[in-house]
């Protein structure tokens, strides 16, 4: 028998602390995409299905959801310990650079090449995320519910945020609700229909 690769994961807490510094000064408006990109795609210590139920998780917690994703792949590889030091990775240089930056904002937020530099970034931030949010789409084909109803409940998820102006928090336990149900009921038939593998005949 020819036994898997090992996994790719963090060497060290100074590898996770690091990384997760890289990646909050990637992050102009939003770090989703570029943990996205890093995590799955470039260093693999996650697949795209696992960064989506954690993903999932941090929203659903209260916080900054990138910070409760840190905490989660930290924790994930070294325990609390790696959960404090993604944490601090995550916050500790940004941190010094807004207070920089909030300095120098107070002396030139009315300059016309500030704000318009302001609003080209906020646009960029938009597109990023909504491009993370097709690649993790593809994710969904492997997802026990069926395509055509994960496609409707994100509709459903926009119209409530975006027309209605529903509260997340109700958005997350309605139509969340109803979607972890309804893959709780797909999972437990699909187990029922299952044979024991200890009842079979060798």
């Amino acid at each position: 028998m020819t036994s898997e690769p090992p996994r790719p994961q963090p060497s060290s807490l100074t590898d996770l602390f690091i990384s997760f510094t890289l990646l909050a000064l990637q992050g102009f408006g939003g770090v989703l995409a570029v943990v996205q990109r890093e995590i799955v795609e470039r260093k693999r210590w996650l697949t795209q299905e696992e960064f989506i139920e954690d993903w999932a998780v941090a929203q659903v917690m209260p916080g900054p959801n990138v910070v409760n994703l840190s905490l989660m792949i930290g924790d994930r590889y070294f325990g609390l310990r790696g959960a404090m030091v993604a944490l601090a990775g995550m916050l500790t240089v940004p941190l010094l650079l807004v207070l920089c930056l909030a300095v120098l904002h107070a002396q030139y937020a009315n300059h016309p090449g500030v704000a318009g530099a302001l609003r080209g970034m906020a646009a960029v931030a938009a597109g990023l995320i909504a491009a993370t949010g097709v690649k993790l789409a593809s994710a969904l084909r492997t997802h026990p519910l069926p395509g055509w109803f994960s496609g409707l409940a994100a509709v459903l998820c926009v119209t409530m945020l975006v027309v209605f102006k529903v509260p997340l928090a109700w958005t997350l336990l309605s139509l969340g609700g109803v979607c972890v149900g309804l893959t709780y009921r797909i999972l437990g038939k699909r187990a029922d229909r299952t044979p024991d593998a200890g009842s079979q005949a060798p």
